[in-house]
């Protein structure tokens, strides 16, 4: 959540970012008309609780009339205390409630539109011309057929449709790039973390995805846990109602989780294969910073991107995500897009964001900088999202028979093998 101060100090600041992302503008309207309800109604309570107490203290020296006359003081008192107190409650609550709506401020450089309404910032590598090669470039699916590495129907026969089972070379591959990717992290100096993939309300909302992103979320209610859909979540949550040193910032983590997404609303898109999929592996960056660190951060968390996808002999390019496709918590967002051959296009593969406070706000994670206590920032930042890597992968370093080139990064994680290879015809 954003702070309050400066939403009475500059709320055209926040208008402005709720206009840009296409949200409720009279939301901040909202707000401010409760904020200065929980105000006046603190206000009003203190000054009868002060009231109340000085009371209590005559009451014991008066006697006969002003005896009584305070006795009944006090109960019109008491009454009123606890009308002001109900209403105090009631103010903050709806200020809170208000307060969880509203979307972190964009960052002024963010361009301004929907999901196509990015800008590109790089682009790194060539797309091969695989006609000059003399040969059509074959899905990831028919290769992973051949590879024996993807088997989409008896994930569906097992579990529903975008499910899928990876065996042989493609389990190998799962595991050669977590690895690789988190001795990548490791050497950067993240700490490597295998985080719980169920999570309580509070951690799942604290990160910002109860709100517009809810409907993506699995929910278990008999249990009232959810389960995660980045392990973005749990790390967010880690130093969750903690205050931290500020000598010990930044604090980095690279966790690696399972992570669950209903891919709610993408009914039609990306159904062959396993680019979108319900169950997915991923290694996610996490960082706690000073907030004045933030920026700087966020432009590491990105080179450690781009190092990994070229360490992956993958062309790809940077895009600066715009203001309606950047979700509640992000300030900004840096995407990196793999091009995929056989879509004749760029897709995502890695994200990076800036939250800012948003998030240590909503999580109660501040930092003790001398004698000041105050919120920290977070940010997050995809390495390797298996599935869409592997996709990536297979398409862009294919050969005419089926096989696969390893790219020599991956090859200590896969026994030395500088080729996958056919295993049907």
């Amino acid at each position: 959540m954003i702070d309050l101060r400066l939403l009475r100090e500059d709320p055209d600041r926040v208008r402005a970012s709720q206009r840009a992302r296409g949200e409720d503008v009279g939301l901040v309207d909202e707000l401010l008309a409760a904020d200065e309800r929980r105000r006046s109604s603190s206000v009003r309570f203190d000054e009868l609780r002060s009231e109340q107490k000085q009371l209590g203290k005559l009451v014991p020296k008066a006697t006969g009339d002003e005896k009584a006359e305070l006795l009944r003081r006090a109960g019109e008192l008491s009454s009123a205390v606890k009308a002001a107190d109900a209403e105090q409650n009631e103010a903050v609550a709806r200020t809170q409630e208000l307060l969880g709506r509203l979307g972190n401020l964009v960052h002024p450089d963010v361009p301004v539109g929907g999901e196509d309404d990015f800008t590109v910032l790089e682009t790194i590598g060539t797309p091969r011309d695989f006609a000059a090669e003399g040969f059509e470039p074959k899905d990831h699916l028919d290769l992973g057929r051949l590879l024996g590495a993807i088997d989409v129907e008896r994930g569906a026969k097992v579990s529903g449709s975008r499910f899928y089972y990876l065996s042989g070379v493609g389990a190998l591959l799962e595991l050669a790039l977590v690895n690789a990717a988190i001795a990548q992290a490791t050497a950067a100096g993240f700490t490597p973390m295998l985080t719980p993939a169920l999570v309580t309300p509070r951690a799942m909302e604290g990160t910002g995805f109860l709100g517009q992103a809810a409907q993506d979320v699995y929910h278990l209610e008999k249990d009232d846990l959810y389960l995660v859909g980045t392990s973005e979540v749990p790390l967010a949550a880690y130093h969750m109602d903690e205050i931290v040193d500020a000598g010990k910032l930044p604090l980095r983590y690279a966790g690696f989780s399972p992570c669950f997404r209903r891919e709610a609303g993408t009914y039609g898109k990306d159904t062959r294969g396993i680019f979108r999929v319900h169950q997915f592996d991923k290694v996610e960056m996490f960082s706690f910073v000073a907030p004045e660190e933030a920026e700087a951060e966020h432009a590491r968390l990105l080179e450690w991107e781009k190092q990994w996808l070229t360490s992956l002999e993958l062309p790809f390019q940077v895009i600066d995500v715009a203001t309606g496709d950047l979700g509640a918590s992000a300030s900004r967002k840096f995407d990196c897009e793999a091009w995929i051959p056989t879509q004749g296009k760029y897709r995502e593969l890695t994200s990076t964001s800036n939250c800012d406070e948003f998030q240590a706000r909503r999580l109660g994670v501040r930092m003790r900088d001398g004698k000041q206590v105050r919120p920290l920032a977070t940010l997050n930042g995809t390495l390797c999202a298996v599935p869409r890597t592997i996709v990536a992968l297979l398409e862009n370093h294919q050969r005419p028979d089926g096989s696969v080139r390893v790219p020599e990064a991956l090859r200590p994680y896969l026994g030395g093998r500088e080729l996958l290879e056919p295993v049907a015809p």
